[in-house]
């Protein structure tokens, strides 16, 4: 009969794996303390060489993966630790929750970061042609931002008053003198490959 995984016991840190798992669990039936120390400190150069460190110190890496071994263990791993041991009550400790976000606390998240920064650019500039061709791109470029997130909410009305109220009433006031362009929504791949006659 076949095992599946749902019917074996959780794994402590699954970003190793299962055979980690094991190793460190048959790391615990070693009854002498050397051999025991011996069988852990292969398992961590297993983990280096499995998942090894993007970049920063080795050593300290070397360490956390000591932690990790000691935490699949469920902290029952007697063995001669080559760092200080981790007190295992810090992680019995749950963080704090994060507060939901208020409705409304970012009404322009839509428009990502960059739109924002360029309307306080551009509300910073003095009047002129510069400052206008630089609105009128900002103006496109947040018609075709809201076209990607909701297309049926894309209108030229909207855009002006977003710029408005995002430029503080500094852009957007003289509607005469932003051209918004009209977008088409590029259509979506059908998937069929045509065949060739």
């Amino acid at each position: 009969m076949l095992t599946y995984n749902n019917q074996l016991k959780q794994l402590a840190l699954p970003e190793y794996g299962r055979n980690i798992q094991n190793m460190v669990d048959y790391c615990l039936t070693i009854e002498d303390r050397d051999e025991r120390t011996a069988c852990a400190s292969e398992i961590v150069e297993t983990m280096v060489t499995l998942f090894p460190p993007q970049g920063g110190d080795l050593d300290a890496y070397r360490q956390k993966l000591w932690d990790h071994v000691v935490i699949m263990s469920n902290f029952q791993l007697d063995v001669d630790f080559p760092y200080e041991r981790t007190d295992p009550t810090i992680y019995a400790e749950k963080p704090e929750p994060v507060p939901p976000s208020r409705p409304g606390a970012k009404p322009f998240r839509h428009y990502g970061s960059l739109i924002p920064r360029l309307i306080e650019t551009a509300s910073q500039m003095e009047e002129g042609d510069e400052r206008d061709a630089l609105v009128n791109l900002i103006a496109n470029q947040m018609k075709k931002t809201l076209m990607e997130a909701k297309l049926e909410s894309a209108s030229d009305h909207r855009i002006l008053s977003d710029l408005r109220q995002m430029s503080h009433g500094a852009l957007g006031e003289d509607p005469e003198k932003i051209r918004i362009l009209d977008f088409k929504q590029a259509p979506t791949p059908s998937g069929r490959k045509k065949r060739k006659k």
